[in-house]
């Protein structure tokens, strides 16, 4: 599974992270930018916060993985979604998040939108999650 997002420094870093935490070794979770840049602190600062993972967090650019093929490529702003390349073989899913670091205000005020962010993708994340792994119990539909 692949998240993409414009920089890879907050939305995808926080879904790989919490999608390695919720799915455990139920998938192979990575994460990419079509621009990346370094991983915010705030992001790894807000999943610390819920006691997950963040060793082995950094921002890498989505050519590194042109040419593998992904069960489920994910994009989560709508900059991705316009620029990502095309990966074969899997499905390809749109969640659009607001950007955490483009928020303007006290560090208080930007560490609260990184929750809220961080907590909405949780949120698509644990259904997501939960439908996938039912439909994947269930088997192809004849």
């Amino acid at each position: 599974m692949l998240v993409i997002c414009t920089h890879n420094a907050a939305r995808s870093q926080m879904a790989e992270a919490l999608l390695r935490w919720m799915a455990g070794e139920t998938f192979e979770v990575y994460s990419a930018g079509a621009e990346p840049t370094a991983v915010h602190p705030l992001t790894i600062r807000v999943l610390e916060e819920m006691g997950i993972p963040t060793e082995g967090l950094r921002s890498k650019g989505v050519d590194a993985f042109l040419g593998q093929s992904f069960d489920f490529v994910i994009t989560v702003c709508d900059q991705a979604k316009e620029r990502c390349p095309v990966f074969p073989g899997g499905e390809q899913i749109h969640w659009s998040f607001p950007d955490p670091s483009a928020v303007q205000g006290s560090e208080e005020e930007q560490l609260e939108f990184f929750r809220r962010v961080r907590d909405m993708i949780a949120q698509r994340l644990r259904l997501w999650l939960s439908v996938t792994l039912r439909e994947q119990r269930r088997g192809p539909v004849p």
